[in-house]
């Protein structure tokens, strides 16, 4: 039974995200997420300037006239929401910690999802598989599947890409549009990003906050890891500290964006407690062209 406060928060991003969907998807949804291929149709008698690979020669014998064969693209998507619930997705600075910042962009893909009549399915992992909710279609599906992430009680806290890649090969048996929601403290391995990414078509949403990349000037102060419980304490008012603090920082986004470089997908960066509308409009404009 979920509490008030679960039920509250899901129609706020209810109402929230279906108000964006059609800005953001408008008559776009089709070249950003490519469909399953083509199958076949029909036959038809052969015209001057077919492509002549398609002819269909058994048909053509029986009948003595030339006939191709024709063929529609399969449309119907599975939308696979791969969203990271380790112990790093509970922290905010801003108005909501990143795993509610996760469970609103889920919520914007899913509701795009089943408005173009394609199935969503769920999987919640930390440094195991938390949970998992089969593709389906329908509203009541994707309320099912928000409150499901806002809800959740990660028994692990670190973060296990390996589990992640592996439970989706396990259950998506043809390709699907697999879009993985995380801040990626932890990495995937790059060969098998890239094994992965081309049987899948890969949406990497990767979700960072603005006290991550640059310490407040706030004195003494104790930083904690939430994913290994390591606790020390930091001078923040030392110029020294947060220079070398932001250059980690640098250097951790930029082995991250290397790695998706490596594997072959670009990720999407959303930055907690900005409008992630102009970011994902411009993510989906580049899709698009290509």
């Amino acid at each position: 039974m979920l509490s008030r406060e679960v039920l509250a928060k899901v129609r706020r991003i209810e109402i929230g995200t279906r108000k964006k969907v059609g800005s953001l998807f408008a008559g776009n949804y089709t070249s950003i997420f490519r469909g399953q291929g083509m199958t076949f149709a029909e036959v038809r008698p052969y015209q001057p300037g077919d492509d002549v690979r398609r002819i269909d020669w058994n048909v053509s014998a029986r009948s003595r006239d030339i006939y191709i064969k024709q063929y529609t693209e399969e449309r119907e998507l599975t939308i696979c929401l791969v969203v990271d619930v380790s112990a790093s997705q509970r922290f905010g600075s801003q108005k909501s910690e990143k795993l509610q910042l996760a469970a609103e962009l889920a919520a914007l893909f899913a509701f795009a999802a089943i408005k173009h009549n394609d199935r969503v399915a769920l999987i919640a992992f930390s440094d195991r598989i938390e949970h998992f909710v089969p593709p389906k279609k329908g509203r009541s599906h994707v309320l099912r599947l928000i409150s499901d992430i806002i809800a959740v009680k990660p028994a692990g806290v670190g973060t296990s890409w390996q589990s992640a890649l592996a439970m989706a090969e396990s259950v998506l048996k043809r390709k699907s549009v697999v879009i993985f929601i995380s801040d990626f403290v932890g990495m995937p391995d790059v060969a098998k990003l890239r094994v992965f990414s081309k049987r899948h078509d890969v949406i990497p949403v990767w979700l960072t906050d603005p006290m991550e990349k640059e310490l407040p000037n706030v004195g003494f102060m104790w930083v904690k890891d939430p994913e290994t419980g390591e606790q020390r304490m930091i001078d923040t008012a030392s110029d020294r500290v947060r220079s070398a603090y932001r250059e980690r920082v640098r250097l951790e986004h930029r082995q991250v964006a290397q790695t998706f470089q490596k594997a072959g997908v670009t990720p999407v960066e959303i930055v907690n407690g900005t409008d992630y509308t102009k970011a994902l409009l411009g993510y989906f404009r580049m899709r698009s062209r290509r």
